[in-house]
Order: structure tokens, then sequence, then C-alpha cells
């Protein structure tokens, strides 16, 4: 079996609550990430990749940012009158409420799971950037012969994610024997990466029966339950893996892709990544400027220096300028002789000459989407006419 008899369920939202800054104005799925993608971009590019060719997108909230991101599809050859990207938002799906969980959210595209002829469905949320082979994941969930298939990884449980992890306990055929929810142990845990497999008509069944009992959280309130009844096979991922769940980490994973390596495993050629495609100039070097160790997208212009720094498209690095240990999302324009050190600025903020933002590594700056620090930087000058 390949993916073309798997489709795909992806859940934009269910970490919003951990990102508030980067939430405001969008779901944890659009949250920019790498220099040019969205954090979606990775789970509907492993799918497409897999073979998978009917995807919904169940949206909770603040979803207009995502539509305008996805749009037809196109960009991950999902375009088709036949199934493709479908993306439900809010109040265009059946019962016209924000889901709190799993289970209610899948209740309310019922009738699109039950349109489906694929055999299995693949879920994920955006709150991990990784290289997840889906065509390998669906061949062990066969293979193990279980109910459904849990992807998981061995690390540690960091302070931010107390309030937000499920981990499991494992025989020694890797068959799940325990969920523990909201783990707060020390050391290295089993420790879920919200990636499943399961059966469509099981799903189904599943779902009904829940929404019946009132429970609404696929893995508190079904799975960890009913271990016995449904075998659950875990998965280990051991590739590299960004994983968002606070502004720190969010900071650290794309500062980390600074790293030798590390740009190359999360962007494999043999499992390329889409996102949508802009039509910017490549980058623009000043005479004087200076750049290490920093990656830059297309569309920006640099006047200053610019170290140990990821800058998102059409950024402007002003003339003597200096931006170091810094995240600055798309459109940020950063005055002359301004100095940003551990900041992160999200979308078209600007920062007025001279300005100084400087934060903790541990703890960074953070600037709001369309906000202004300082006075704007004046506009270029243009000739009198006579």
């Amino acid at each position: 079996m390949t993916g073309k008899d798997a489709m795909g369920i992806i859940f934009p939202n269910f970490h919003d609550a951990s990102l508030p800054e980067l939430v405001d104005h969008r779901t944890t799925a659009s949250i920019p990430f790498g220099g040019r993608y969205r954090m979606i971009d990775f789970p509907l590019s492993g799918m497409t990749g897999a073979g998978i060719r009917n995807i919904g997108v169940i949206v909770r909230e603040n979803y207009q940012s995502l539509m305008g991101h996805l749009g037809s599809g196109r960009e991950w050859d999902l375009s088709s009158k036949r199934g493709g990207l479908t993306i439900f938002p809010p109040f265009g799906r059946e019962g016209g409420v924000e889901y709190r969980g799993r289970i209610q959210g899948l209740a309310s595209v019922m009738q699109y799971l039950q349109e489906k002829r694929e055999s299995l469905v693949v879920m994920s949320d955006c709150n991990i950037a990784c290289d997840l082979d889906y065509r390998a994941l669906i061949e062990a969930h066969l293979e193990s012969g279980a109910d459904v298939t849990a992807v998981y990884e061995r690390a540690p449980i960091k302070e931010g994610m107390q309030n937000d992890n499920y981990t499991f306990r494992l025989d020694a055929e890797h068959f799940v024997k325990e969920v523990r929810i909201n783990d707060y142990r020390k050391g290295m845990q089993n420790v879920s990466m919200e990636f499943y497999v399961i059966g469509r008509e099981l799903l189904i069944a599943i779902v009904k029966e829940a929404m019946v009992r009132g429970h609404y959280n696929f893995i508190a309130d079904v799975l960890s339950k009913n271990l016995k009844k449904y075998k659950m096979f875990g998965y280990e991922y051991t590739g590299y893996r960004a994983r968002i769940y606070d502004m720190r980490s969010y900071f650290e994973e794309n500062l980390r892709l600074l790293e030798t390596g590390n740009l190359d495993a999360l962007f494999p050629e043999e499992r390329p990544v889409y996102t949508k495609v802009r039509d910017e100039a490549p980058v623009r070097y000043a005479i004087d400027a200076k750049v290490f160790k920093s990656m830059l997208a297309d569309g920006c212009i640099i006047e200053g220096e610019v170290e140990h720094s990821v800058l998102f498209r059409g950024v402007r690095v002003g003339k003597g300028a200096v931006i170091k240990d810094c995240v600055i999302m798309q459109g940020t324009q950063i005055g002359p002789g301004a100095v940003l050190q551990n900041v992160v600025t999200d979308k078209n903020v600007v920062v007025g000459p001279g300005q100084h933002l400087t934060g903790a590594a541990n703890f960074p700056v953070f600037v709001g989407k369309n906000s202004t620090v300082g006075a704007p930087p004046a506009p270029a000058a243009t000739a009198k006419k006579e």
C-alpha cells in the first residue's frame, strides 16, 4: 500500500495557547519559520511527498492568514477538481462552532470522512517542523497490525512543554501500554509528536461513539483509556526536528538552523518542503554590508551588519545598523544605526534610526506585527522638479 490509499487531516490550532504572541493574528500552522516557510508546510509537504492526495485542514480560529497562504494548494500539487486540499473554516462546517479537541473537529467534518475511499487517515498537528517519511510511517503501521500508530521521539520534557505533552510507555514490541498526560519527569522520555495513522472506518466509529459519550480529546478520552481495546503502535522518529512550544523555543529553533548540517537535515533533497511561491528579487548587499553565519531570504536589502540571524523575505537593514542573534520576519525595516540583539520581530515591524533593542538568549525581546519602535526612517530623498 502507498500513500495513495491514505488521506490526511491537519489540525492548525491545537498549540495556539502556548504561543500567544505569535498567534494573535494567525494559527500555529501559519507561524513563519526558517526564513521563508510556514509551519504547515512541513506536514503538508511530507504528506503529498508520500503520495497522499486528499488532505483536509480543520481550522478553529484566526484562519484568514492560513487560507491566504494555502490558496488552492497549487504549490503542493493539490489543486484538483477531485479531492486535493480542502480547508474547513469554523463556520463553514457542520455545527459551525470552534472545536475543543480532535474528536469534535473530526465530528464536524464527518460527511467528508464518510465520502472518502481511502482506507487510512494520517493526522498531524503543526507545532513541529521535521523530515518525517510518511510513506515509511504508513508501511510500519500496516506491518505492525496495529489499530493506531503514534509517532514519538526520545527527548527530555522541557519546562515549557510540561502542560502540553503526552508520553508513552512501550513494551518490547513497541506497542503502547500506558499514556501519561502532561508528564513532568526528568530525563529522556517517549514524547508524542502528535502524528497518528488510523483506519478511516475505525476513526469514524471512534468519533461517533466519543461524541455520544461527550468526549472530545482523542488521546486523553479515547486512546489512553482503551489500550486493551485498540492496539496502539509506537513509531520512533529519530531525525531532525524543531518543536515550537513557546517564544523561547521558536527563537532557538530558528537560530539552530544556522548550525552546520541542521538545515540539510530538515530540508533533504529527497523530500523537499514546498511553500507559497513569491516572485522576489535576490538579496541585495550594499558595498559596506557585512553578513556572518546568517540566513537571508529573497527580497532583503542589507546596508548594515547581520550576524547569526534569520531574516525573512523583504527585510531591510539600514546603513550602520547591527543585527545579532535575531529572528526578523517578513517586511521588517531596521533604520540606520539601530542595534538589535536577541530580538524577534513579527511581520512589517519598523525600527527607527538609532534604536537599541536588547534581549537575553533565554528571553528574547518580541516586537508585535505592524509595530513601530521609535521614529520611522525618513523616506528616501527624491529630486525636485524644475
